[in-house]
């Protein structure tokens, strides 16, 4: 369980976050929209998983294979905003964040574009939780 000084962190900075990508998505790709969806710190602040959701889709394995390189400067960028609230910048680990995929599968099952999957379980892929 999280506790609040872990959400606050969370919370300012996915804040950060977004506005540091969406101003490089803004210098190097047009059209592209780059938001964070969720940020999980650990108790010990050292590490701080983040979860973007990319659109469009086609692109998101290169965002974040861009994003993952970057992300020696995207940390250095972190700790110049945050440096007054944080004394240290946690280590970031960046993942894409699937629930809109598997919310697609899901409505198109119960809309009969697939198999029903209340019927058959198997048909929808199973979720990995990280």
């Amino acid at each position: 369980m999280e506790t609040n000084r872990q959400k606050k962190i969370a919370g300012v900075l996915q804040k950060d976050l977004a506005d540091v990508l969406q101003h490089a998505a803004q210098d190097g790709m047009k059209g592209v929209i780059i938001s964070v969806t969720k940020v999980s710190v650990t108790s010990d602040l050292g590490q701080a998983k983040v979860f973007l959701s990319v659109f469009p889709q086609l692109k998101r394995e290169i965002i974040l294979k861009g994003v993952q390189e970057n992300t020696s400067t995207i940390r250095y960028e972190m700790a110049k905003r945050t440096r007054n609230q944080l004394r240290r910048m946690p280590e970031l680990s960046f993942f894409i964040d699937d629930s809109l995929d598997y919310i697609e599968d899901i409505d198109n099952a119960l809309k009969g574009k697939v198999d029903n999957p209340i019927k058959n379980p198997d048909i929808l892929d199973k979720r990995q939780k990280r």
